[in-house]
């Protein structure tokens, strides 16, 4: 299929969910919207795809959980979906025991860090800090959809010196280690700043500061919920609602080549080349200087393995006083201690696999079973995702395919560890008799969904704030500023881009709909 027209208001390239997002905002305020996608279908990487031959199980297969998606992008483009919350935050199995902290009871947090520690003054600790991120993401979270704040209004929005000290000025390993006594607890904490993000807790640039951030203020709470129907159920939901409103969707497109006087643009592509006012880039800003012509400077890294599962049943735990449905409805904690997060990045930043990968495993369908089909979820299959850290795209570098055979056994042995059973012993088998398992490393999601070096934020995180500097266009005014006058990005490299939120798409839309000087 090709372009109806020759020229369109705003072309956007990539037809990921915030492309969809840009595309659903634009068509609705009227404007003619044409999205160019070079995949045989729209999601990017927030799919859900039926991953195993003849196994009727549709996973998330790259992106899994949702917490930045705002409800007022839910609610204005009157999408069909919902999250659902689950009540287990994490359980972190440590020797016989374990750390369990569960949202829905106070009581038993507390006697769970007891029983860890000695003592309570790390749940203390623990309701200290998380109580002091929850007011920072209740204050942060609504400006994301608003124009960029500059750093001293957002400091003033924050209000709270403490606060901005620890998470704008300071590594965070600051004040994990004054706040918290224990490896575990140091390390539960430190894990939502390594997401995706080849870094450690001193790091001076505050790479984990800013990965940190994100993962703590989604919808005012740092709740990460479960999308019901999988993140293909969003993604479809966003076409749907892109086409509703008029806007024009081309797959099996790929775009080759921007070029843009500032005023008017051309967007050369698979069937040929189309004119736009606007062009959005729902891409890497190191793809788009490929497609405008410029130097590209250095390809981002991603730091991470995705592994996805399916089960014929949850496997027991060494821990016997945890039920397994508890255990892995939330974050399940693997060899990710202070001490042990610390080893793994010191042996991958000088090229070695980590000798205990540390990753962290959730369960989709015990909060939400309607991925499975009917047969599945009666005969007590589960879906498991495990995602590792430090596991930076420099290590596939040399043998791709012997790197992620080493790295996968690797991660599955140290799961046995904490098991009472091994893992295989569970996997449910697909039509042709092999196991339920799936792994993805940097360089797969750089081949499968273009992502530059596997990086699942398009390049480093940064803070959602801008310059002081009052002299601004509208593209700068909402952080998707290129060094175009009418090119745009709208995908995950934007300021305040950066997991499943669709916040990028609709800033950049909003960029495009504001008056320019």
């Amino acid at each position: 299929m090709k372009p109806t027209r020759s020229s369109y208001d705003v072309v956007i390239v990539g037809g990921g969910h915030n492309g969809l997002v840009a595309a659903a905002y634009l068509a609705r305020a009227g404007r003619s919207v044409l999205v160019l996608e070079r995949q045989s279908h729209t999601g990017g990487a927030a799919v859900s795809a039926r991953v195993f031959a003849g196994v009727d199980a549709r996973l998330s297969r790259y992106s899994y959980l949702v917490s930045l998606l705002p409800r007022q992008i839910v609610e204005e483009l009157g999408l069909a979906f919902a999250t659902r919350r689950r009540q287990i935050s994490s359980y972190t199995p440590v020797g016989e025991s374990g750390l369990l902290v569960d949202t829905a009871s106070e009581a038993r947090t507390r006697e769970s860090f007891v029983r860890l520690t000695g003592s309570d003054r790390d749940f203390v600790a623990w309701q200290r800090f998380y109580g002091m991120t929850e007011r920072l993401a209740e204050r942060v979270f609504p400006t994301l959809t608003q124009p960029l704040p500059t750093r001293t209004e957002l400091q003033r929005v924050i209000d709270d010196t403490v606060a901005w000290e620890a998470l704008f000025e300071r590594p965070l390993g600051e004040i994990i280690e004054s706040a918290f006594d224990d490896d575990t607890v140091r390390g539960v904490v430190l894990t939502d700043a390594l997401i995706g993000t080849f870094t450690h807790a001193h790091d001076a640039t505050l790479r984990q500061n800013r990965c940190f951030l994100y993962h703590v203020i989604g919808g005012g709470t740092g709740d990460w919920d479960v999308p019901v129907g999988g993140m293909g159920a969003l993604t479809d939901a966003l076409a749907d609602a892109a086409r509703g409103a008029g806007a024009e969707i081309v797959t099996d497109c790929t775009v080759t080549e921007i070029e843009t006087d500032g005023a008017t643009a051309e967007v050369r592509h698979a069937a040929g080349v189309v004119g736009a006012g606007h062009v959005l880039v729902n891409a890497a800003p190191h793809e788009l200087a490929r497609l405008l012509g410029t130097p590209e400077g250095p390809k981002p890294e991603g730091s991470q393995l995705k592994i996805n599962m399916l089960l014929n049943r949850l496997p027991r735990l060494r821990d016997t006083s945890v039920d397994p449905r508890e255990a892995f409805a939330g974050t399940f904690h693997i060899g990710e201690s202070y001490a042990q997060l610390d080893q793994a990045y010191g042996e991958a930043a000088i090229g070695r696999i980590p000798s205990a990968p540390p990753s962290e495993i959730y369960c989709h369908t015990l909060t939400d079973p309607s991925i499975l089909s009917p047969e599945l979820a009666a005969r007590g299959a589960h879906t498991l995702t495990l995602f590792g850290l430090h596991t930076p795209a420099k290590l596939f570098a040399m043998d791709p395919a012997v790197a992620k055979d080493e790295l996968v056994k690797a991660t599955l042995a140290q799961l046995d560890s904490v098991l009472a059973e091994p893992i295989s012993d569970c996997l449910a088998a697909d039509e042709n008799g092999a196991p339920c398992l799936e792994a993805k490393t940097p360089l797969d999601l750089e081949r499968e969904v273009g992502l530059p070096g596997g990086h699942i934020f398009h390049q480093d995180l940064a803070f959602p704030y801008r310059t002081d500097d009052p002299e601004i266009d509208p593209a700068a005014r909402w952080g998707v500023s290129t060094g175009h006058r009418n090119v745009f990005l709208c995908g995950a490299g934007a300021v305040r881009g950066g997991g499943v939120s669709g916040i990028a798409g609709h800033n950049a839309a909003m960029a495009v709909l504001e008056p320019h000087p």
